[in-house]
């Protein structure tokens, strides 16, 4: 019996960006500002720098080598985070607003912070 695949959706767009700062909305980690070192927008999910800390047990790959335990940072789907400023220190929905010169940019909307350079 054949399996149906899965539909995904064509257009990919997320209201964060690589580099952008965050502030985590619920789950565990709630609370939590960090900056944005991941991107995936086929899945939805972003990586937060000090969000979702998991701890990974590596074996010994070689002789004479020891294991070792490393820490990374799991992705969270983006609809738990929101972008976050900085100089207002509040967290706030995005919305597009164009320039002077006709460029589309984000905006923060409660504090008007242009995130686009």
């Amino acid at each position: 019996m054949a399996t149906k695949a899965k539909a995904t959706p064509k257009a990919y767009k997320m209201h964060v960006k690589k580099g952008d700062t965050v502030q985590v909305i619920s789950g565990r980690d709630k609370g939590k500002v960090g900056e944005v070192l991941k991107a995936m927008p086929k899945e939805s999910k972003v990586v937060v720098k000090g969000v979702n800390v998991r701890t990974k047990h590596v074996k010994p790959q070689q002789e004479g080598e020891s294991g070792r335990i490393e820490t990374f940072e799991a992705p969270i789907h983006s609809s738990n985070v929101m972008l976050y400023s900085d100089k207002e220190k509040v967290t706030s929905r995005v919305c597009y607003t164009f320039t002077e010169d006709g460029r589309k940019v984000r905006m923060l909307k409660k504090t008007g912070e242009i995130l686009d350079k």
